[in-house]
């Protein structure tokens, strides 16, 4: 082996020292039979960890008087060749006094490589006894590393090869493992241990490894054998675990929350909760981490519904909720909640009060501190137009500063909607409703979207429908409930304050079903009621407090 020497620009080529490895001759066996003196020992040592002198002698262990630079004199050490295609390449060695140190200048490979020719199957331990006592359990494919563990996961990506001097002798063996197909990685069960697992499994790829959860008082292989014998290595093997990785699960990861919801009670949250409308009741409910999208042509009242649907939820639920409403100076939203809550209007002289008395200045105060103790407000203070990640990154806040259960996005045309060169419409809101259903379901909010229909030609009055939103079909598509709020115009058909809710998508069948309820709306206080027939309780009274 030869190193080219730059210093001074001169090439000249100076031999490396070729490390001191021990010669056959120099090993004492370990074996069954007549032993040297010097060998007996660490014999005894071996059969006391459980494993047979067959076993070590035929991993090739044996006794070496040699120099030891932790001592600084010549000892009988237990040494454990590095063997690759049959020939020593490194050697551990072992000192009474448990130091241990290999051979200067070595290369680095796995102890136990040429056990694994052509095997599809390798497992990784953390020291050459947990290999010997695999063996005594029938396993063969295996191989320990020679450096034990780091003392915790280095932060940052895996180093170029070159570089990752700490697991050289994984990159040194290389071309063997690649064709490895599953690694089960048996390292140690304490700190470093679980470390040296992860940095194995960053290399060798996740997705191919598996780990051992030893059994409650056994730190590796060997005590395990020492514990409990071969059959308990050989469930600790057969039980062997995937790697965790980052995104893909069994469903028995999530056994609590299953059971949990099978065993849930009829008032649980997993099943909807009330909108506080008996009929609406029947085909929606409210169920924490979903999105609703909500549309309807212009005064319909679709904001104003969603408005009186999340009153409702405080007052029963003691729901809180960010608005990021863009359409209604705050002044306005702040009249139109306090008087749903209140019951009341907010003035007199105004044609929607109809001569009704407005509230009195300590009811407004009293809906006030309902109000802020319920709901806390996302918005733009330049000119810009805020974006949809802007507004999730806010929620975000909401959620671990106030604790919102749900979030208000209306409307969807007045967000920022900057696309990407080259990205259509229907791609951009895929991608944009994927993020807000990811905010819902991590964060456990229910997100309502208010979303116009796009501009009705020649229409006459009807209902539109979901795929008449502006901007892509996905709307319907991606969310989890689809909303219609639509307002009677025709005075033979009904009541001009009859509003229908028509629940044209409903993913969720535990919660709700398509239907079409209707409400009737109170002008006066921006509330809507059940009609009489599917009342269940009279609304709440004008005194009624949070």
């Amino acid at each position: 082996r030869y190193r080219r020497n730059n210093n001074n620009n001169n090439n000249q080529r100076t031999l490396l020292k070729k490390p001191n490895l021990p010669k056959p001759e120099d090993l004492k066996r370990l074996g069954p039979g007549a032993l040297d003196e010097s060998a007996k020992p660490w014999a005894k040592m071996i059969e006391e960890r459980g494993i047979s002198l067959e076993v070590a002698e035929r991993n090739s262990v044996a006794v070496q008087t040699v120099f030891s630079p932790i001592e600084g004199k010549h000892v009988d050490a237990l040494v454990f060749p590095y063997i690759r295609d049959g020939q020593i390449v490194n050697a551990k060695y072992r000192g009474s006094n448990k130091s241990f140190w290999q051979v200067k200048g070595a290369e680095k490979v796995l102890y136990g490589l040429d056990d694994c020719i052509d095997s599809e199957e390798i497992i990784i331990v953390e020291g050459e006894f947990d290999k010997l006592a695999f063996e005594e359990a029938g396993y063969t494919n295996v191989v320990s590393v020679p450096d034990g563990a780091p003392g915790k996961v280095k932060e940052g990506d895996v180093p170029n090869p070159e570089d990752d001097k700490k697991y050289e002798y994984l990159w040194n063996c290389r071309a063997q493992l690649d064709t490895v197909k599953r690694f089960i990685i048996a390292t140690d069960s304490d700190g470093p241990g679980k470390a040296l697992a992860e940095e194995l499994a960053r290399r060798l790829g996740k997705e191919r490894c598996f780990t051992v959860n030893w059994p409650e008082g056994c730190k590796d292989a060997n005590e395990t054998l020492q514990s409990g014998g071969i059959e308990l290595i050989r469930d600790s093997i057969s039980s062997a675990e995937g790697f965790p990785l980052r995104g893909l699960f069994k469903f028995a990861d999530f056994s609590g929350d299953i059971e949990q919801y099978f065993n849930m009670d009829a008032g649980s949250e997993l099943r909807g909760v009330s909108t506080g409308w008996r009929s609406v009741d029947k085909h929606y409910r409210v169920v924490p981490g979903e999105l609703t999208v909500v549309t309807g042509v212009p005064n319909s009242g679709k904001s104003e519904w969603v408005d009186a649907l999340m009153a409702n939820l405080a007052v029963q639920h003691g729901w809180t909720f960010a608005l990021c409403s863009l359409e209604n100076k705050v002044h306005e939203h702040a009249r139109k909640l306090v008087e749903k809550y209140v019951g009341e209007p907010w003035f007199d002289t105004t044609s929607y009060a109809k001569g009704s008395q407005r509230m009195n200045p300590q009811t407004m105060k009293r809906g006030m501190r309902w109000l802020n103790d319920h709901f806390v407000l996302i918005r733009h203070e330049d000119d810009e137009l805020p974006s949809v990640d802007w507004i999730l990154g806010l929620a975000r806040a909401a959620v671990l500063r106030h604790g919102i259960r749900g979030l208000l996005i209306d409307p969807y045309n007045e967000l920022d909607h900057k696309r990407p060169t080259g990205q259509t419409e229907t791609e951009y809101v895929s991608q944009m409703l994927t993020r807000i259903k990811r905010f819902a379901q991590h964060y456990d909010v229910h997100v309502w979207f208010v979303a116009h229909p796009r501009q009705l030609h020649n229409w006459k009055g009807e209902m539109p429908g979901l795929y008449d939103i502006s901007g892509s079909a996905h709307f319907i598509n991606k969310c989890d409930n689809g909303i219609v709020i639509h307002r009677n115009r025709d005075e033979k058909m009904g009541s001009l304050r009859e509003v229908t809710v028509n629940l044209a998508k409903v993913r969720n069948k535990v919660a709700g079903s398509i239907g079409d309820p209707k409400l009737e709306y109170n002008v006066r206080n921006g509330r809507y009621e059940d009609f009489p027939e599917d009342a269940q309780a009279p609304p709440p009274k004008n005194n009624q407090q949070y």
